[in-house]
């Protein structure tokens, strides 16, 4: 079975170019969890802990309430199709956050008024992606 990744590394995945958002703001809370505050939250308590897939496969488990030991198989039936990467993520796409993947993959967040988002957008040796529009237009 052909396993896929979202993974990046040593990538910057900046905001989307129609974004409205012009800080870092963090998602809303709600009376559920939304994907994009279960992300905010796991990446920005433990920045460059966990790679996307990490991320990605944890907020899934979570939402569905598999158990620990349902976790492993799921892991690789998740993976078995391709998921979509942070570039769709609405942290990218709304909420002003930029990603940035180590030598490791391990990702961090940086609102974009930052002086390191800045950095990492005129870091040279460093790959960027744009995140997906929100809009087709």
């Amino acid at each position: 079975m052909k396993i896929h990744s979202s993974n990046y590394v040593n990538s910057f995945i900046e905001v989307s170019e129609d974004t409205k958002a012009v800080n870092g703001t963090p998602p809303p809370k709600k009376d559920h969890k939304t994907i994009a505050e279960m992300q905010f939250e796991l990446i920005s308590n433990s920045p460059y802990h966990y790679t996307s897939d990490d991320v990605l496969f944890q907020v899934f488990a979570e939402r569905n309430e598999l158990s620990n030991e349902e976790l492993a198989d799921a892991r690789v039936q998740f993976f078995s199709k391709g998921q979509a990467c942070f570039r769709a993520s609405p942290l990218t796409k709304t909420y002003g956050f930029g990603i940035h993947s180590d030598a490791d993959g391990k990702i961090a967040l940086y609102g974009m008024e930052t002086e390191e988002y800045q950095n990492f957008i005129a870091n040279a040796s460093i790959k960027k992606w744009k995140a997906m529009k929100s809009s087709k237009s």
